[in-house]
């Protein structure tokens, strides 16, 4: 015979558990042997290894109680339910694991490699992390929306970042940032840029031009910049540019 001690040892449950499966009538509470304990054979050990089993597996007490009661063969049904279910549970497991391990990988979780090595070259320039952040956001979001014209996209700005003076601007222009909106500097920067767009521009137009979707001009419209007066100044600056063809210096 054995004590609920055993059987509690036998089974991996506490002594608690089992008188907790006693009220609930899902296991038979021996009478006393006349020491006073309670002895209890193999058969109950076996049912508390189901009752256990069925629990772990997330049956509610109230249907292992049934089950218990269950002949052969809809027992046999009811655990290959179950086993489905935990195989589903399984595989969202390991899905929630996988993401995991990609969060290990930071911005290509969220970014394919041409996109995170365009970042990492802007890092490469010295620019600001503020400016690499605003970037990435950007570059998210535009994915989310429109890929195809993301990756178009993303295509001129690495042919951009390849010549020196885009990158001179681009690192000026960030530097700006922090700059009063009267400083001399923005007019000057202001010119060095639409000039080189202007070039740009000019040693491209035998390249098909592209439509801007909607879906990201409604986008661009909604991301935001942190505040900066200088940022604002250059681009009253460029406006300017627009309408009259020409800033002076």
């Amino acid at each position: 015979m054995i004590t609920i001690g055993r059987l509690a040892e036998y089974a991996g449950v506490t002594i608690k558990a089992i008188r907790h499966y006693h009220r609930l009538g899902l296991l038979t509470e021996p009478p006393r042997d006349t020491s006073g304990y309670r002895n209890y054979s193999a058969a109950d050990a076996l049912t508390l290894v189901k009752i256990k089993t069925l629990a772990e597996a997330g049956v509610p007490l109230a249907r292992v109680k049934d089950l218990l009661a269950a002949d052969p063969e809809q027992l046999n049904t009811a655990i290959a339910e179950i086993d489905r279910t935990l195989q589903t549970r399984a595989e969202d497991i390991q899905r929630t694991r996988d993401r995991l391990a990609h969060l290990r990988a930071g911005d290509r979780l969220f970014l394919g490699p041409p996109v995170v090595g365009y970042l990492d070259r802007l890092r490469g320039l010295g620019v600001s992390q503020r400016a690499v952040q605003m970037e990435r956001d950007g570059w998210i979001l535009m994915q989310s929306v429109s890929p195809d014209q993301a990756a178009a996209w993303l295509g001129d700005k690495i042919d951009a970042i390849d010549d020196p003076e885009f990158a001179a601007i681009y690192r000026d222009y960030d530097a700006a940032f922090d700059l009063s909106a009267d400083d001399p500097r923005l007019r000057e920067l202001a010119v060095r840029t639409t000039r080189w767009l202007a070039v740009h521009h000019a040693t491209r137009r035998d390249r098909p031009r592209k439509t801007v979707d909607p879906k990201v001009a409604r986008l661009a419209a909604m991301l935001t910049t942190p505040p900066s007066p200088a940022w604002d100044r250059l681009a009253e600056l460029g406006k300017q540019h627009d309408d009259q063809d020409q800033i002076h210096p």
